[in-house]
């Protein structure tokens, strides 16, 4: 594919401007991407973004007659007629946006219909309002999902997106979604877990690790199924050898630290001694201060134990200075959500952290 790969959050903010200007809104976009990226949730965020309707059709569910609607004889004109979907908008709807999903892997008499509303904005006598956009997004045939061929008519009719995902992007969605801190903890060390398609394809493999997939693994894990249930469902989910190597390294950050026992610690040398001692340990740890972090006293104690990562007696060399950047923005953006600032604001330990970012220079 010819198309330079962009994140989530970039194809996002570019369908957003492009709804914004009334020229560009009235040629189609195509969303190009693996399964669980999270291309049908940003059409529908652009379209809470601008308080418009959002029609999604998932083409693999419909017949082509859904779209061109129903044939009737009238007598009056000697003719037949077209009746239109009432699912497409009509004039007392003049703005909003209409997702054509899963467009490769329709069927391609559906798929004629389909590219009568991305070419010419209509279908049989039916017109689209002219304040609708078109979205539409699909797989290709290298995404390992069923795929039939655009052709270069179609594709001459539309912007094109390449999504791919970006670690950081999935990252800052699980912490707003509040995914379980192991599952982040283990996509930030294992960053190529979070997507193995290809991996997958190459082995001939039922199933693999995928965004979508991540969000189901939070939800077994922050469960109360028993562990063998959980063990289970993961296996069931992302596949044999990817749970194998998540509960090797859910056993580590759960062996390396104990953050109730942290919170409860004084400061100093009872600190200390429980900071963790691999990398593993290290971000499971800011992941869960992150999550404990839900008053001002927690959030307070999770900045003074960020503070004293240093003093952490780890057994092999550490990123200390990069995990508490990470914690600490993390720990103010929480806050910042959650309306805890004040905490932030008055800690000492985030005061001290901010006056060496000034005096190297990296504020702002």
């Amino acid at each position: 594919m010819n198309i330079p790969p962009v994140s989530i959050a970039a194809a996002k903010q570019a369908l957003i401007e492009q709804y914004a200007e009334p020229v560009l809104r009235h040629r189609a976009s195509m969303l190009w991407g693996t399964r669980g990226v999270g291309k049908s949730s940003i059409v529908r965020q652009v379209a809470e973004h601008f308080g418009v309707p959002l029609i999604d059709l998932r083409l693999t569910t419909i017949e082509p007659v859904d779209i061109r609607g129903a044939i009737y004889a009238d007598d009056k004109q000697a003719k037949t007629v077209w009746f239109p979907p009432e699912f497409l908008p009509t004039a007392d709807q003049p703005e909003g946006i209409l997702f054509l999903d899963e467009l490769t892997a329709a069927d391609q008499r559906l798929q004629i219909s389909a590219y009568s509303l991305i070419l010419d904005r209509r279908v049989g006598h039916y017109l689209l309002p002219d304040g609708w956009q078109v979205v539409a997004a699909g797989n290709a045939s290298f995404h390992g999902a069923v795929s039939h061929d655009m052709g270069t008519a179609l594709a001459d009719r539309m912007f094109h997106f390449n999504v791919q995902t970006v670690i950081d992007a999935f990252l800052g969605y699980a912490v707003a979604q509040g995914f379980a801190p192991e599952v982040m903890a283990y996509l930030k060390v294992r960053p190529d877990k979070l997507d193995d398609t290809q991996t997958q394809l190459a082995n001939d493999h039922l199933i693999g690790a995928s965004p979508r997939g991540w969000e189901d693994i939070s939800n077994v894990l922050r469960s109360g199924l028993s562990e063998q249930a959980k063990r289970v469902f993961v296996q069931g989910r992302i596949g044999a050898a990817n749970a194998a190597e998540l509960f090797g390294v859910l056993k580590e950050i759960q062996a390396g630290v104990d953050v109730v026992a942290l919170l409860e610690a004084e400061p100093g040398e009872a600190t200390a001694a429980l900071l963790p001692t691999n990398l593993d340990a290290l971000y499971g740890m800011i992941y869960a201060l992150l999550a404990a972090a839900s008053d001002p006293e927690r959030m307070a104690r999770a900045l003074a134990i960020i503070e004293q990562l240093p003093d952490a007696p780890a057994r092999e060399p550490l990123p200390i200075r990069e995990a508490q950047t990470l914690a600490m923005e993390l720990l103010l953006e929480r806050a910042l959500e959650t309306g805890l600032e004040g905490a932030v604001l008055e800690s000492p330990a985030y005061r001290r952290y901010s006056e060496a970012r000034e005096q190297a220079g990296l504020s702002g």
